[in-house]
């Protein structure tokens, strides 16, 4: 675990200086902060900031150069004591152009903050979309243009949205701050217009400057478009929090919290106790106790479908139900043992049951994953692993109470949907950088891959010797391997993050701190299933 958090600080540090020395350096010498220097000065001094999507993108664009953290730094922090989502183009990545992964990474930051009915700040500083990938970026559903009709869906439900434009802001792209609450621009560097004007002059033939067609004066003086204007990006920035601090308090959704209370159990303990790798057995109760306050976790049917812990629990004051799968050999009720990490049916069935209580008393619910799927074979079958299974997965889907993820291992086939993977919509969905996510495990996975291409080959008439089928193993082996890292997953946005171990508890913590500001407004409803 430590070589891998060693590997996880080696990656990040790569990532975190954007576009690179001579970007950051070109952004100074106009007087303009990065990304992640005006997200600083904006945050509340030694406050927590959550970042979401930093691996986006990550070695997805290696022909066009590289489109670290996907071009856009984001996530959640605090802004004058209130809980807010940020979300800032980093200019020094190709301009802050919108790659297609940019525009996932935008949507599910814009995601968050509806769900979670958080105040949302926009540090615009973008060159709008790259053209040479305009078509896996501009005209789908959730592609560039969902930006814009999402900035009206939270207007109408009430959410402040506040952009401060800091540098270009074009084309499409000018209507993000035009749809938000206030719009605050950076005098110099600060531009809004749909077209810039070179494609003035090629359009109309119209001679024109970027400050007089669309700078902070234009547009705070003849247009109207912006409501304020500043000299520096610092007195901007000071609006911003001001802005904030006069926000009328949220309403909340009632999700109960007493005063926190430290694990009993030492947390760094995780590092020795979890296997990185998958194959060795564990006590996920051994976690459990070093995420828990006083380390005190109350047993859903303790003694019955062992290979997944239900349970209450409180995590820094929040109460929590915690869903997780358990590794270890576990003797049925029956008195039969029990592989770990497999979903049995009557895990299956315990879990449905409890996600059902957890929704009905509102509960939050936690998911610690750690599953290799669900047990296949006749007995299986015939005890109903279809009939239970479903009932899982459709009380999971239905759920309406908060649901964090959190894949501390192996998340393979249908038990990442059963345990809440991002197809179910998770607030939030974290991995460990011991995560695995795929629909199978790799070697189960590289042997039928190997199987489908041996037999493809003989029936073209080649004959392949036993060196050269151990050579495509080996071969399918490595790139399956590679896809189920959790880099490979967080650079697609399967998940949020990935976070060091001893920080779940904390990030479990701010993520219902968000939640917690969303009344729920339905109750539980379940469609058609066999019970």
């Amino acid at each position: 675990m430590r070589l891998s958090l060693s590997q996880l600080q080696q990656y990040s540090e790569q990532i975190l200086p954007g576009g690179g020395k001579k970007a950051i350096a070109k952004q100074h010498e106009k007087n303009k902060l990065t990304a992640r220097e005006r997200i600083t000065y904006l945050l509340d001094k030694d406050t927590p900031f959550q970042e979401l999507g930093l691996f986006a993108g990550w070695e997805m664009y290696e022909a066009q150069g590289g489109c670290p953290a996907g071009g856009t730094v984001g996530g959640i922090g605090y802004v004058s004591g209130r809980q807010c989502m940020i979300v800032a183009n980093d200019q020094t990545v190709k301009a802050g152009a919108w790659f297609p992964i940019t525009g996932k990474k935008n949507l599910r930051l814009q995601e968050i903050a509806m769900e979670n009915r958080l105040p949302i700040i926009y540090l615009v500083d973008s060159a709008g979309v790259y053209l040479p990938m305009q078509d896996e970026i501009f005209p789908d559903k959730e592609h560039f243009g969902r930006i814009f009709r999402n900035n009206a869906k939270m207007s109408a439900m009430g959410i402040t949205q506040i952009a401060a434009v800091m540098g270009a802001c074009v084309a499409g792209g000018a209507y993000l701050p035009i749809m938000s609450d206030e719009t605050l621009m950076v005098e110099g560097n600060g531009s809004i217009f749909l077209a810039g004007p070179y494609l003035v002059k090629a359009a109309i033939g119209e001679d024109i400057d970027a400050e007089t067609l669309g700078g902070a004066t234009t547009h705070n003086r003849i247009s109207g478009i912006a409501d304020y204007s500043f000299p520096t990006e610092q007195a901007c920035l000071d609006e911003v929090r001001r802005i904030i601090s006069r926000l009328g308090a949220p309403a909340t959704a009632g999700f109960d919290r007493i005063a926190s209370i430290a694990p009993v159990k030492n947390p760094n303990d995780i590092l020795d106790i979890f296997p990185v790798g998958g194959s060795k057995a564990y006590d996920m109760r051994e976690i459990i106790d070093r995420l828990v306050d006083g380390s005190e976790f109350d047993e859903f049917k303790k003694d019955y479908g062992k290979t997944i812990l239900c349970g209450y629990a409180r995590i820094d004051g929040w109460a929590v139900g915690i869903v997780a799968n358990q590794r270890t050999m576990v003797k049925t009720h029956k008195g039969e043992l029990q592989m770990g990490g497999v979903i049995y049916h009557d895990s299956a069935d315990k879990a449905a049951r409890f996600i059902l209580n957890c929704n009905q008393k509102k509960i939050p619910l936690v998911f610690l994953q750690d599953v290799t799927g669900f047990m296949v074979g006749s007995r299986s079958e015939h005890e109903g692993i279809i009939k239970d299974g479903a009932k899982m997965v459709n009380a999971v889907a239905n759920s309406i109470v908060p649901k964090i993820t959190i894949i501390i291992g192996n998340s393979y086939g249908a038990g990442n949907y059963a345990m809440c993977g991002k197809a179910y919509d998770p607030r939030f969905i974290y991995a460990w950088p011991s995560a695995k996510i795929a629909v199978m495990g790799g070697e189960q996975a590289a042997k039928t891959l190997l199987q489908i291409q041996v037999a493809s080959l003989q029936s073209q008439g080649k004959i392949i010797d036993p060196e050269e089928e151990k050579k495509l193993l080996e071969t399918i082996s490595k790139k399956y391997q590679s896809q189920t890292s959790p880099y490979y997953a967080a650079a697609r946005l399967w998940v949020d993050e990935i976070i060091h171990p001893l920080e779940t508890r904390r990030i479990i913590s701010e993520g219902l701190t968000a939640a917690n500001q969303s009344p729920l407004t339905e109750t539980m409803k379940l469609g058609v299933f066999q019970v």
